[in-house]
């Protein structure tokens, strides 16, 4: 009997802690601006920040792979509310990258698996993947653009 083994990323057994990535009064402020500009509550707006920063660390540290990451609309939410406080975010980028990482979103979206292929991404990369909210748009869409870093 032939055996065939498929290559899966290994998972790691410790999890990594998207807190641990940005400062206490940097977390609490977007879970304020979270709960201040969306119909969320303050356990809603920290679940996809938590989620948010798994994926830009995973981009930052994925970059350059071309592994075509991307998150799904709910999880956006809270990315793009963190660029848009630049200061925070440029520093963030400056701490745990090489500099200011763009955001570069296609216009039209895309309709391949990328949502749940990135929540893979970041799960294999220590983080633990708050699945429901990437379930949700898992076979909907990534506006990533094909074929970059876009983040």
């Amino acid at each position: 009997m032939m055996t065939t083994t498929v290559d899966t990323p290994a998972i790691p057994t410790v999890s990594r802690d998207p807190r641990d990535f940005v400062p206490t009064e940097v977390w609490d402020r977007q879970i304020l601006l979270l709960t201040r500009d969306h119909p969320w509550d303050s356990v809603m707006a920290t679940r996809c920040f938590g989620q948010a920063v798994a994926y830009l660390i995973t981009a930052m540290e994925k970059w350059g792979q071309g592994l075509e990451i991307g998150c799904g609309p709910l999880v956006d939410i809270a990315v793009h509310n963190f660029i848009l406080d630049t200061r925070h975010y440029a520093e963030f980028c400056d701490r745990w990258f090489t500099g200011f990482m763009h955001h570069v979103p296609e216009i039209a979206f895309k309709y391949d698996g990328t949502v749940e292929r990135t929540a893979h991404v970041i799960e294999a990369n220590g983080f633990v993947i708050d699945w429901p909210l990437w379930a949700r748009d898992a076979a909907k869409c990534s506006p990533c653009h094909p074929g970059s870093n876009c983040h």
